[in-house]
């Protein structure tokens, strides 16, 4: 099985372009033989940290994140593509898109800036006319809340330690011979959501992803005013149906669309997962949360993904490096979380599941791993395979 790998390119990591991973025989649906990287499929400069399909054409569109653009790209071959039409400018730091299941329009979602930004589609799958969605406002407006997250502290009133200076001193105490086997939780990324001013907690927009829900409703995730936005398509760009305030610094990040009709948020400060559902009148609403226990202050959640059969949720978490595992419960309105498990790379930006796998993009460890997913419990094991792969950001499965 194959797939379209997004990464970071030299000005923040170290990839030509858009690779392609092949995991077990490409003409396979499982993806649980060894893993490769069979190439680049197109050389592209601007660091195309996410990628996603046109749901007809043989169209990829990826987000340049450092050019704040988006560009399509046609498959000119099995293993190529090739720019189809000019970049279309977006936001800054635009870190994802999503597309329309008609394939008329696709969404960016522009961390820098804030920005959602309708782009139109033409019937070759060539984007252009983008439109900017309204901004979005701080529903704390500043001030404190009952919601607010409070930072954890230690036993007795003391501070917690900084996860950094302390795995710096453990590394330093440890000596040559042993001080690499330390976490090296210091090294973020900084064109990353983990920014110093991220997790200083500033107030400013930080659009993150769109989720395509059914009867042509959008939603996008707000990490910087800590929103779930409700959209709806228009001729005239997005038009803003709702918006769903989550704990204040919580962050969401994430989403994924459940069958059972809620919509899953994994907040990347807060590392949880929130369950949204609609009432009877269509206004959407919190019903329950789960906290990632275990992780650590300072980790970061990532990716959120859901098992073949629905009854399972996978969260990446940066930092200690690990996979949240948590059971869908009841009609879905519940989640139970039922382990944490090693990543076994290094901050795990972003995964998959591939029937018995889960894959994982360790985008600071340079590969991506296979993780076998225990078929009683769902979770995961140990690192199967691994490949090396520069700066992987986006696990797309080709068509």
């Amino acid at each position: 099985m194959r797939f379209w790998v997004g990464a970071y390119t030299p000005d923040a990591g170290a990839a030509e372009g858009i690779g392609i991973l092949q995991a077990g025989d490409a003409d396979s649906a499982w993806a649980s033989g060894p893993l490769g990287m069979v190439g680049t499929a197109v050389a592209a400069s601007g660091s195309p940290s996410w990628v996603a399909l046109h749901p007809q054409l043989d169209v990829l569109y990826a987000a340049h994140e450092s050019d704040g653009t988006v560009q399509a790209y046609r498959r000119t071959g099995e293993t190529r593509l090739a720019p189809l039409g000019a970049p279309v400018p977006a936001g800054e730091a635009v870190c994802h898109v999503a597309v329309a299941p008609d394939g008329s329009f696709l969404v960016a979602s522009c961390w820098g800036d804030g920005r959602v930004v309708r782009i139109s589609l033409d019937a070759a799958g060539r984007p252009s006319s983008p439109v900017i969605a309204a901004a979005a406002s701080d529903p704390y407006g500043g001030t404190d809340d009952a919601f607010v997250v409070e930072t954890p502290t230690a036993v007795s009133g003391a501070a917690v330690p900084d996860l950094a200076a302390a795995a710096r001193a453990l590394r330093e105490a440890a000596g040559e011979e042993y001080g690499h086997l330390i976490p090296d939780y210091d090294a973020l990324p900084e064109t990353d959501a983990e920014s110093e001013e991220a997790v200083a907690g500033a107030r400013v927009s930080r659009a993150h992803e769109t989720i395509v829900l059914p009867r042509g409703l959008l939603a996008t995730t707000d990490m910087g005013l800590d929103l779930v936005r409700f959209w709806h398509s228009t001729g005239a760009g997005l038009r803003l149906v709702q918006e769903v305030a989550l704990p204040k610094g919580s962050g969401p990040r994430h989403g994924v669309w459940h069958p059972s009709g809620h919509l899953y948020v994994v907040t990347e400060l807060s590392r949880e997962v929130f369950v949204l559902t609609p009432d009877a009148e269509g206004r959407w609403r919190i019903i329950s949360g789960e906290q990632l226990l275990g992780t650590l202050e300072g980790d970061t959640a990532a990716e959120l993904g859901t098992s073949r059969d629905g009854t399972t949720l996978y969260a990446g978490v940066r930092g200690s490096d690990t996979v949240g595992v948590l059971a869908v419960r009841g009609a879905g309105e519940a989640l139970q979380f039922t382990a944490l498990a090693e990543a076994g790379t290094h901050w795990p930006r972003h995964h998959v599941v591939v029937n018995d796998m889960l894959l994982v993009a360790g985008q600071l460890a340079d590969e991506i791993v296979s993780l076998p997913l225990d078929p009683r419990t769902g979770v995961p094991g140990r690192v199967r395979h691994r490949t090396a792969s520069p700066a992987p950001t986006r696990l797309l499965p080709m068509r």
